[in-house]
């Protein structure tokens, strides 16, 4: 467990991971901050036990979701239910 410095405890350490990668997206990417999400998750949803460096190694990742907009996605729906071609 992380026990020192200016971080709490793991779950901070968590946070900080997620938060590093974001703003990797951001600053060398230029995704936009508004549409990303940083969460982080310590150890309460572990893949493996932590019983191992390897399991622990494992164990520290980030994982990156990406979704679709909705209202864009239900956009095209609405379209191409009204377009004639497609309801024939």
């Amino acid at each position: 467990p992380y026990r020192s410095g200016v971080l709490l405890d793991n779950w901070d350490l968590s946070i900080k991971r997620a938060t590093s990668v974001v703003r990797i997206l951001q600053n060398d990417y230029k995704v936009d901050p508004a549409r990303m999400t940083a969460a982080g998750r310590s150890h309460y949803i572990p893949l493996v036990s932590n019983d191992t460096p390897a399991n622990r190694a494992k164990n520290r990742r980030t994982r990156i979701v990406v979704l679709p907009k909705l209202d864009q996605f239900y956009d095209m729906i609405e379209d191409g239910m009204s377009d004639p071609e497609i309801n024939k």
